[in-house]
């Protein structure tokens, strides 16, 4: 594998010849051998899923190299501006293979109680607390259900609730991330004007959940 300095890097894959094959190849096994310890939080080696990951990785973070070769400013090195590539390709990855086999539907129907252990901070709330919560919760789930439309329901539940990236909510919802950013947006000044006129605020909200 040849030792190349930035400029080189640049020059090679701006070429159209064997220079360039070469550096892509060099590059291939560069981040290949990167991803074992930069997703060992994530995923590990041992893992049946990884050489399969690794591989659509390198692939994928190969041509977003190619195709934004005139970003790179040269502050760091090459490789170093790549591997940083490639841990945002794997990353959006791993959570899009998470979310791969649940439909919209399957995590709106699975919503209907959230546990509250996932939203209150004190893990042993006192039994007035835990009343209040459960009250505060089916208050809130019938403002959901009766002031936003089923594309709002669906957008706020996935990506609020159940943390699905915003990009594969978009991808199941047959839109794109500017429409979904401003189908968010609506949803949230509508259940604001709601909570506003039940007597709630925002805070109220974020209260009932903090308490510990």
């Amino acid at each position: 594998m040849s030792r190349r300095g930035n400029d080189q890097w640049i020059s090679d894959l701006q070429s159209s010849g064997d220079e360039r094959e070469a550096a892509l190849a060099d590059l291939h096994q560069i981040i290949l051998r990167s991803l074992p310890y930069a997703l060992n939080k994530w995923i590990t080696t041992d893992d049946p899923r990884f050489q399969a990951l690794a591989e659509e990785v390198a692939q994928e973070t190969l041509l977003r190299v190619l195709d934004h070769l005139s970003t790179f400013e040269g502050r760091s090195q090459f490789t170093t501006w790549v591997h940083k590539i490639a841990v945002r390709v794997a990353l959006t990855e791993l959570r899009r293979k998470r979310w791969e086999n649940v439909s919209l539907d399957e995590l709106v129907e699975g919503s209907e109680t959230p546990p509250l252990s996932h939203l209150m901070a004190d893990s042993s709330p006192s039994p007035d607390d835990v009343v209040e919560g459960l009250d505060f919760t089916e208050r809130l789930q019938r403002i959901i259900l009766e002031e936003l439309t089923e594309k709002q329901r669906q957008a706020m539940i996935a990506i609020a609730i159940k943390g699905m990236p915003l990009e594969e909510v978009a991808q199941r919802m047959g839109t794109n991330r500017n429409a979904l950013y401003k189908l968010m947006h609506d949803t949230r000044l509508r259940l604001k004007r709601r909570l506003a006129h039940e007597g709630l605020t925002p805070e109220d909200v974020l209260t009932i959940f903090e308490k510990g």
